[in-house]
């Protein structure tokens, strides 16, 4: 600072400046204030109610041959500088934030000229950042010349009512201003009610350490995702935008939320670097930033850190079960974690049996180097669950147990945790414990309101149950929370769910609508056409649903497009097919149930529905409300097939 910047003492409000020593105090309380954020400060002070540019602040502050991110730096060092103040970027008392431009200090300041640092202030200059007009229409009363007679006169009282009058006046305009502020400032700045975590970004150099970038988005997305009153988007959409060139606006306007935020990752060795910043949508305004510095060991304590963050700017209503969720974070050693991060890896971009076989041996292999943490057996869940739904993945009697034991043991280990709840929910239903299925899914909302998957899960449970319209709006629900999510799998896909309900529904117009504009090629949308009688249309989204390793369960459902559009025989081949391939691998009984309903043999259909029943076939889970099964309704072997299903009493 200059010279006689370090000669200064600065007061505003309750607070004192002093250049020289670099020293704030509050009431002649020292606060703690870092070298960056008081230069910040020093800075603005010497230009009260002018914008100080973020370049001149970039010249002043970090100079050109300093290696650092500017725009982190500054948005940290102004983050710590009103957290000081007890200052708001939304509504500022002393900091103001022009977007894109720079700061503005727009509190009244006094200067004070000191000679020594227990030198009496000699003199103080007021700087009002706006002219008063009251207190210029008394300078303007009385001369600084002679002396002024105080007693009352007929023109002093005159003048006494008029000055009385005019701070009437403005005290009245002031408050309608302020008052009217508050209405519109509701108005234009809504409070945030929902946000999305953009992937952070690597910056680390390393394209191996992609992963760990986007297992940090994911955490902070379960994290946030925890606060009842806050709508978090999915990170099964908020991927969706990884490396976009949209605007925060655009971003914002596709996901219906009211913030966004954006964050990159550095690891360098055990050490890693976190930024986060939260961004209004509508404004493109940055409410915040900071950044959090830790070894990889301590990963979620950072996690923690920037979640509750985020959950302060916000101003949303945590309560203090929310508030331990966020603040619980365990320590887990650098070995642990990677071993964890190279299981995640091999999952996310598994789609067959080898990949999710491999997943598993990578997750049993992280157990075994940390048997107490928690996320690993989450992640052997959904490997074991994802693993009985490829075709050959082996039948559910095998996967089922297996999923389940780990679930439990991470309810056992962390049971704030929502996913091993919906795991086991979804074994339940499977298994037709309907009641136990209801309760895991009611516990998994009440530990996290923003589960997409929880809400299609119940949703999917409703429908079952032949509950339609609550069922549909729980699955309206989870699009919400998930607007871009999409896959071949209803569990995965709430856009899917909701055709595939409309479809149970009978209302087949509403379901092809719903599900072509999710995914024109799903095996879904080929039910619903055929159920509509539009087998001619439905053969072709089926035949690319085929896929090159010929999923045997669109098969079965070909087999029924191809009868109903008068060419049986293509289908009886394709129904050979299947018979072969049952020989040497495992076959969804699914698929040679649609198939036979297909070609009308009802014999042979509820033949393979006893066997798929003896499985714990997945398909018995609709058995109450699918269309296909309608010709057998009248058979009292189909009826008993429901009732040990558990689906003849309402729920």
């Amino acid at each position: 600072m200059e010279a006689t910047d370090r000669t200064r003492r600065v007061r505003f409000d309750a607070f004192e400046v002093d250049m020289r020593s670099g020293e704030v105090r509050k009431h002649g309380i020292r606060l703690k204030l870092h070298r960056q954020p008081f230069h910040v400060l020093s800075l603005l002070l010497e230009h009260p109610g002018d914008v100080v540019t973020r370049e001149e602040l970039r010249q002043k502050l970090w100079p050109g041959d300093t290696f650092v991110d500017f725009d982190t730096g500054l948005n940290s060092a102004v983050k710590k500088l009103r957290d000081a103040l007890c200052d708001s970027a939304e509504e500022p008392r002393y900091i103001e934030t022009l977007p894109r431009r720079g700061y503005r200090f727009i509190a009244q300041v006094e200067n004070g000229d000191l000679s020594t640092a227990a030198a009496p202030i000699k003199s103080l200059d007021v700087i009002p950042l706006r002219p008063n007009p009251i207190e210029e229409g008394l300078r303007a009363e009385r001369p600084a010349d002679r002396e002024v007679d105080v007693r009352p006169t007929g023109t002093s009282r005159a003048r006494l009512w008029v000055v009385l009058g005019g701070v009437a006046g403005l005290a009245l305009i002031a408050v309608t201003y302020v008052m009217l502020r508050g209405h519109t400032g509701h108005t234009t700045q809504t409070k945030i009610r929902s946000l999305a975590v953009l992937p952070l970004s690597n910056l680390s150099g390393d394209s191996s350490q992609e992963y760990l970038a986007d297992e940090m988005t994911e955490e902070l997305c379960g994290r946030l995702a925890r606060i009842h009153d806050l709508r978090v988007i999915s990170r099964t959409s908020v991927m969706r935008f990884k490396g976009t060139k949209l605007s925060v606006p655009e971003i914002a306007r596709t996901l219906g939320v009211d913030a966004l935020v954006e964050g990159s990752v550095i690891r360098q060795g055990s050490r890693i670097r976190v930024h986060a910043q939260l961004i209004r949508a509508s404004t493109d305004e940055h409410l915040w930033a900071d950044e959090y510095d830790g070894e990889l060991g301590d990963v979620l304590a950072l996690e923690s850190e920037v979640a509750q963050s985020i959950a302060r700017r916000v101003e949303v209503k945590v309560t203090g079960e929310e508030r331990a969720r966020l603040v619980a974070a365990h320590h887990v050693s650098p070995e642990v974690y990677e071993s964890y991060l190279k299981a995640e890896d091999e999952f996310s971009k598994s789609s067959s049996r080898a990949g999710f076989e491999r997943s598993i041996a990578y997750f049993e292999e992280t157990i075994g180097k940390d048997a107490n943490f928690a996320p690993a057996y989450v992640g052997l869940a959904k490997a074991y669950e994802r693993l009985g739904s490829v075709p050959d993945g082996g039948p559910p009697k095998e996967t089922h147990p297996k999923m389940m034991s780990a679930a439990r043991k991470a309810i056992e280990l962390d049971p704030d945790l929502a996913e091993p709840h919906v795991l086991l929910a979804a074994v339940y239903q499977k298994q037709w414990q309907w009641s136990d299925a209801e309760t895991e899914f009611k516990r998994a909302l009440e530990l996290n309101s923003n589960d997409a998957g929880a809400h299609v899960g119940y949703a999917m449970w409703l429908m079952c149950q032949g509950r339609m319209d609550e069922a549909l709006a729980w699955a309206q629900r989870a699009r919400d929370l998930d607007p871009l999510g999409a896959a071949d799998d209803l569990l995965r896909a709430p856009g899917l769910t909701k055709g595939w309900i409309l479809f149970h529904a009978r209302r087949y117009d509403e379901a092809i609508t719903e599900l072509r504009s999710d995914d024109p090629d799903n095996r879904y949308l080929g039910m619903a056409l055929i159920a509509n009688g539009q087998p001619d249309e439905a053969i072709p989204v089926l035949e690319r649903a085929l896929g090159p390793d010929r999923n045997p369960g669109v098969m079965g459902v070909l087999v029924r497009a191809y009868a109903h559009a008068g060419r049986r025989e293509e289908g009886l081949r394709l129904l050979d097919e299947l018979k072969r391939r049952q020989r040497t691998t495992h076959v969804p009984t699914n698929a040679f149930v649609n198939a036979y309903l297909g070609v009308g043999d009802n014999e042979q259909a509820l033949a393979w529905l006893e066997r798929a029943y003896q499985e714990q076939a997945n398909i018995l889970q609709m058995i109450k409300v699918h269309p296909f099964f309608d010709p057998l309704r009248g058979d009292p072997r189909f009826a008993d097939l429901v009732h040990r299903v558990g689906l003849d009493q309402p729920r």
